[in-house]
């Protein structure tokens, strides 16, 4: 398992706040060994057989500072591509394939979102940017969203009424397709709830506007490198696990087996980076992600946000985080757990009420994207909310 020390980050520095977390076991995590014992099974059926969940899969939960389970299963790469004549992937000879571990990287899809989400909670902390301001005030050339009076409020809400996503990779070039996004308008009445990668993307271009510095940049600056988050980063990632055999017409676009770059069509055309989608991260790096908006934005002597702050982006109706969504928590949701899901198949949810964290990497879409199934995710998360102790 890689360094989980931290350093001192943007929202403060001085005593140590927060202790780190540490490799243990169920019973000094409060958890049931038994129960944990099954969820470690679960993790493994989920990759197992001929038609898997997914080629393979990470799972890192654990309770207050100690980390339960920290579990590999199955293979980052186990095909070469597509099959669509005989509806299977083509497996890579055993010699050939490459087994997952707890630090293959994985394609985070839209867990990126939340990176987001506590990159702009930051600028909000220090007064940079209103929470209730007009996208028009910082981005006057986005005409659809300033015609419109939408907030940064309802970008991290997605209450904007954006599309769920435009097709920019079909653009002939970066200024095509910017151009397109600039003069998007709402699909919906504004303040009501619809899912938006339109949002994020927004959001994203108002940060770098008034920070001067890139997206990436602000992630590493003021994130990742404060809690020591090193294998946590956009690509090219090399090492990481696999994800489609991306070729029309179950795709959207030509590019072939992918593996290391963005699997989103919409962020490879923006040149990788993206509020929405781009980053790639490992399990127990994820792990000091939870584990320090759990501690009210501590980690170590490192802090990303004030805990009012922390609890801005966790409490009703949430701030690009999902709240108590059992279609993939599970039995932890009913009293203010908190997370999110990625395409490719990936979840993290984070559990206040018990202080528990459940990491899930995976790479369902390798060899091909298939329609989304997120029991597993629910019924791993329920496993969790299960071994729970009382204090």
């Amino acid at each position: 398992m890689p360094s989980l020390e931290g350093g001192r980050g943007p929202g403060g520095s001085g005593p140590l706040s927060a202790p780190r977390l540490r490799p243990g076991t169920p019973e000094r995590a409060g958890l049931d060994p038994a129960g944990m014992a099954r969820l470690t099974d679960d993790l493994h059926a989920l990759t197992a057989g001929a038609h898997p969940w997914a080629a393979g899969a990470v799972a890192v939960a654990g309770r207050g500072p100690v980390i339960a389970v920290a579990e590999a299963s199955g293979w980052a790469v186990r095909y070469a591509a597509w099959d669509p004549k005989s509806g299977t992937g083509v497996e890579l000879p055993p010699a050939q394939r490459v087994p997952v571990t707890l630090d293959t990287p994985f394609d985070l899809a839209s867990l990126t979102k939340l990176f987001t989400s506590v990159a702009a909670l930051q600028q909000i902390e220090r007064g940079t940017l209103g929470i209730d301001a007009r996208v028009g005030a910082y981005l006057p050339e986005f005409t659809g969203a300033a015609e419109h009076g939408v907030t940064v409020r309802q970008l991290l809400t997605h209450t904007a009424g954006l599309a769920p996503e435009l097709p920019l990779y079909e653009y002939p070039g970066l200024t095509a397709r910017l151009a397109r996004l600039r003069a998007e308008p709402p699909t919906s009445k504004p303040g009501e709830h619809l899912y938006s990668d339109l949002g994020m993307l927004l959001l994203q271009f108002v940060l770098e506007r008034i920070t001067g510095r890139t997206l990436d940049v602000l992630i590493a600056d003021g994130i990742t490198r404060p809690l020591g988050m090193t294998a946590t980063s956009y690509g090219p990632r090399p090492d990481a696990a696999a994800t489609e055999d991306q070729r029309r017409p179950w795709a959207k676009a030509d590019r072939g087996m992918l593996r290391g770059v963005v699997h989103d069509e919409n962020a490879w055309a923006l040149g990788g980076v993206a509020g929405h989608a781009g980053l790639f991260s490992t399990g127990p790096d994820l792990a000091v992600f939870c584990r320090a908006l759990l501690a009210g934005g501590a980690y170590g002597p490192a802090r990303i946000l004030g805990p009012d702050f922390v609890e801005l982006l966790l409490t009703p109706p949430g701030l690009g985080f999902a709240l108590d969504e059992p279609w993939f928590m599970g039995t932890l949701s009913g009293h203010g757990a908190a997370g999110h899901t990625g395409f490719t198949g990936t979840s993290l949810v984070l559990d206040p009420s018990t202080d528990t964290f459940l990491v899930l990497l995976a790479n369902t879409v390798h060899p091909v994207r298939r329609p989304p199934d997120s029991h597993p995710r629910a019924a791993l998360a329920s496993r969790l909310a299960k071994a729970v102790r009382d204090a």
